[in-house]
């Protein structure tokens, strides 16, 4: 059986991350198809909008678009039904159903979720957060954080620190260490700690990698420093034991991120940091006053 082979077109007025997202969710669910995405973003001139309906003439296939601008999004509608092409806007359900609840017509302003407010500086402010207290650094500054993350070496915590960075939140990293003393200013903080583990296996690959990338990439076969504790598997088995024992010692919750994407782990870090604000609201709640 042939390969179906499309074209995507994704138009946008402002950076595209939406459509990205979009199509990334809903393309991975057909294993054997073909389809080539075509990036049109920023598009809020005609003479921008043009190229677009020029690339789309030369590569015909559906289109997906959030351009709010009504001019634009005419004439894009226009040539795709020429085309004879579908076409998505994918902003309309949404906005209709906000619309028929708020009794207000939406704003057609490209780009406003980009506008400089008090979310973007907060989004700034906790990636200079995550790089000053990045693996164990400044942990005086634990005090401010809105959660922290534990976890042996090469456990992701920091790509988890700086994807969380990215939705305002300040996230510190701490490495758990065997034979070394406990990480200090943990049992103090005012803030969810969260540990995260994966399977020895594939901790042993990452830090195998890890290391091919120190000894300088090209190398192939086994590693030099397999007979350490760093990639020992014995040593690995007991360090990620010791580092769980440590986390239920302590009460944090722990998330296994071996077959977890570095979204999927965040996802699951928001939804504890969630339940631990409730628990607190509750217990304040129910305490007796005064």
């Amino acid at each position: 059986m042939d390969t179906p082979r499309i074209n995507l077109h994704l138009v946008s007025d402002a950076t595209g991350e939406t459509l990205n997202s979009i199509a990334r969710a809903t393309t991975v669910q057909f294993e054997h198809a073909q389809i080539i995405h075509h990036r049109w973003s920023l598009v809020r001139t005609r003479f921008q909008l043009h190229r677009v309906l020029e690339g789309i003439e030369h590569e015909p296939g559906p289109v997906l678009s959030t351009l709010v601008d009504r001019a634009l999004r005419t004439e894009l509608e226009t040539t795709c039904v020429r085309l004879n092409l579908r076409i998505v806007n994918v902003l309309d359900p949404v906005l209709d159903v906000l619309q028929d609840c708020i009794g207000e017509r939406a704003t057609a302003r490209p780009g406003r979720q980009y506008v400089l407010n008090a979310d973007y500086f907060q989004r700034i402010d906790a990636m200079h957060y995550v790089l000053q207290h990045d693996d164990g650094q400044a942990h005086p500054g634990l005090a401010e954080a809105d959660v922290v993350l534990v976890g042996v070496s090469r456990s992701s915590k920091t790509p988890t620190c700086f994807y969380l960075a990215n939705r305002g939140i300040k996230a510190a990293n701490v490495p758990l260490v065997p034979n070394l003393p406990e990480p200090e200013g943990l049992a103090g903080v005012q803030c969810p700690v969260i540990g995260l583990t994966l399977a020895a296996e594939a901790l042993i690959d990452i830090r195998r990698h890890r290391l091919r990338l120190i000894g300088g990439g090209a190398q192939t076969g086994p590693v030099r420093q397999d007979s350490t504790d760093y990639v020992d598997e014995d040593a690995v088995k007991a360090e990620l034991l010791w580092a769980r024992r440590l986390c239920t010692r302590y009460g944090w919750p722990v998330i296994d991120v071996t077959r977890r994407s570095i979204e999927e782990t965040a996802a699951t870090v928001l939804q504890l940091i969630e339940a631990w604000h409730a628990r607190r609201t509750k217990a304040a709640e129910a305490a007796p006053p005064g």
